[in-house]
């Protein structure tokens, strides 16, 4: 098994931006985004890397931009290393699999979360209030149950150490705009009803899922990941029953773990076992096989 890349330095690239997963490099007309194996739970970058994973959340993203290009233009130029910048072809051995040349877009500041299922933070708002992000729903739902139809719930976007916050839709115009919001929540919206549709024909259920978009050229395109284990609940279909927690492949597993040694979601992390390592590594090599059919 590969070892874990947790850092990237290229000392010839200029660093523009180091999040909890990805490191952004400022390439002249693109930037160049670097996968790393870092994971974050709980908004907290843990101290031990998954092996594969940053390839993972790589190719699961590149498969998503293809399969949703009709939808939406994405920041995708391209993941061939060949065709990247002369100055970062010395790191081509790093960046191998990893990385994407992306076209330079300015974010729009919320995260955009579409939920199919009751689970995670939605659940917890809906037990205290009956609603998610303001939006009434059904009473008498249990854990993990499909919702009538799929919401749009923003939140939030803090920096590394800060905790996302759900926000209402009201909240989310005032950062933003009504007419920047109402396109992002139709695209968001669209983008989870293909892709849940399709990956249910390859046995995995998208409970909810996080998109991020930005404006390039004046319009608003798709940018950073999308629909990866990182950023999305995948469960197994064949395992599903409403009711109760389930078994995934994205990070829930962490956050289990976490939670089960009274994590209390605060730096420092605590130190995760070889056995939570290897096993998060599987099922994020499993999530890429059944959605994609592609190995690393």
């Amino acid at each position: 098994m590969l070892e874990a890349i947790t850092q990237t330095n290229f000392s010839r690239l200029k660093l523009s931006k180091k999040g909890k997963v990805r490191d952004v490099y400022d390439v002249g007309e693109h930037f160049l985004i670097v996968s790393t194996d870092r994971l974050s739970a709980f908004d907290v970058i843990m101290n031990e890397g998954i092996p594969y994973k940053g390839m993972i959340l790589s190719h699961i993203s590149k498969f998503w931009f293809e399969f949703t290009k009709n939808i939406i233009p994405n920041h995708l130029v391209t993941m061939n290393v060949d065709e990247f910048p002369e100055e970062a072809l010395m790191y081509k051995h790093q960046l191998q699999g990893r990385s994407m040349l992306v076209k330079k877009a300015e974010m729009i500041p919320i995260e955009c979360i579409v939920r199919g299922y009751i689970t995670g933070s939605g659940l917890i708002d809906y037990i205290k209030t009956g609603k998610v992000s303001g939006i009434e729903l059904p009473k008498g739902l249990v854990e993990s149950e499909k919702l009538p139809e799929p919401i749009f719930t923003p939140s939030t976007k803090a920096e590394i150490g800060r905790h996302d916050e759900n926000i209402s839709a009201e909240e989310a115009i005032n950062i933003i705009g009504r007419e920047a919001f109402e396109f992002i929540k139709a695209a968001s919206l669209n983008i989870y009803s293909e892709a849940a549709e399709y990956a249910l024909s390859r046995g995995i259920i998208i409970a909810d899922t996080k998109m991020e978009f930005g404006y390039y050229d004046g319009k608003i395109i798709l940018i950073d990941e999308l629909l990866t284990p990182d950023s999305s609940r995948f469960w197994p279909l064949s395992e599903y029953a409403k009711g109760r927690s389930q078994n995934s492949y994205d990070k829930q597993y962490v956050r289990d773990y976490l939670l089960s040694v009274n994590f209390d979601k605060k730096t420092p992390a605590p130190a995760l076992p070889q056995e939570v390592i290897l096993n998060t590594s599987r099922k994020y090599q499993e999530a890429l096989a059944k959605l994609t059919g592609e190995t690393i």
